[in-house]
């Protein structure tokens, strides 16, 4: 007798050699089943589909100085890297709150974390915007903590997914929020938008020196899908400077979906009342406007009295770093000590 048990279907075979469609790299997002590809994409200067690699870890970790039996905050969790090697620094007797708004990527990094060994007495993931790191903390009854470290930028997860409309590189929904249950999509926002409020963004949040015409170009048209966006902004800005024109219009549209900067001075805000005398956050950026927020931040606290010093100068990855992870280029490491 035949057996009759339905077989699972095979998978889509791709073309050429190597996967290039977020949908094939299923290898790459299988670490635990097939770490040597992983390994090999990591080598060859390439994050791998659906991960994250963490930057400036080693300058992170000495940043905060870390000690075991520390209580603290990571306040953007994303894929979890820095937030793992934080745990193993504060071990044993220490616990690491982490902070993250999206609903997608949240219980992913949540039972990573859990099956590395780092159970609820040491770890807990908390479905919240940084913004509301004092709302968190008080309702665990915990008025202050002895680390808060954040990195601001985009985790890959969510740009390599074509699903979550982050990246002009690749064709999706354009969408960009980060917590897909809230707010407007970006395909909405810049339907509804006037030239004047996205020329206003596009300076605001990512310093584009050709904001007025791309805004007459771009605000208050319907773009379903992100390539769709892309090609407009090209012919807006011209061959020449299309492919800039394109990094700066998704970057401003992402922090304005995403109320990025009103939720960065919120942060900001209540971090000296947050952390307890002597401790200490780091904050990684990755361009302008966040810096200069965190910048001018770090100097009140430090002049008003509310924290006792903060980094003189800002850290940057070396030479190493940025050849095997070339989205470290941009990122810089600020510290603030109460």
């Amino acid at each position: 007798m035949e057996d009759e048990t339905p077989r699972p279907p095979r998978r889509k075979r791709y073309q050429g050699t190597h996967p290039r469609r977020f949908e094939e790299k299923y290898k790459e997002r299988d670490p635990a089943r097939y770490a040597e590809t992983v390994a090999k994409v990591i080598a060859s200067g390439k994050t791998p589909a659906g991960s994250h690699v963490p930057i400036l870890v080693d300058e992170c970790l000495v940043a905060l100085r870390l000690v075991p039996g520390m209580i603290g905050v990571d306040a953007t969790l994303g894929f979890g890297g820095h937030a793992e090697r934080i745990l193993g620094r504060i071990a044993p007797g220490g616990k690491l709150i982490g902070l993250d708004q999206d609903p997608i990527e949240l219980p992913k990094t949540e039972a990573r974390l859990h099956s590395a060994g780092y159970g609820p007495e040491s770890f807990e993931a908390v479905r919240s915007n940084y913004a509301g790191i004092a709302k968190a903390l008080a309702e665990r009854g915990i008025e202050s903590v002895d680390f808060v470290f954040a990195d601001l930028g985009c985790s890959s997860m969510q740009f390599d997914d074509p699903a979550r409309g982050f990246s002009f590189k690749l064709d999706g929904p354009l969408d960009m929020r980060m917590n897909p249950d809230r707010g407007l999509s970006a395909a909405e926002w810049l339907a509804r938008t006037t030239p004047e409020k996205l020329a206003a963004a596009l300076v605001e949040n990512a310093d584009e020196p050709r904001a007025e015409k791309l805004a007459e170009a771009l605000a208050g048209r319907r773009f379903a899908r992100t390539l769709d966006l892309a090609e407009a902004v090209c012919d807006a800005a011209g061959e020449a400077d299309a492919e800039m024109a394109m990094r700066r219009v998704f970057q401003a549209l992402r922090i304005e979906v995403n109320e990025e900067f009103t939720a960065l001075d919120m942060f900001l805000r209540v971090l000296p009342a947050v952390l307890k005398p002597g401790g200490r956050a780091a904050i990684l950026t990755f361009h302008s406007g966040e810096d200069r927020r965190v910048k001018k931040a770090f100097q009140a606290f430090v002049r008003n009295g509310a924290c006792a010093a903060m980094s003189d100068r800002v850290v940057t990855a070396g030479p190493e770093e940025r050849r095997a992870n070339p989205r470290s280029s941009p990122a810089k490491l600020r510290w603030l000590e109460r």
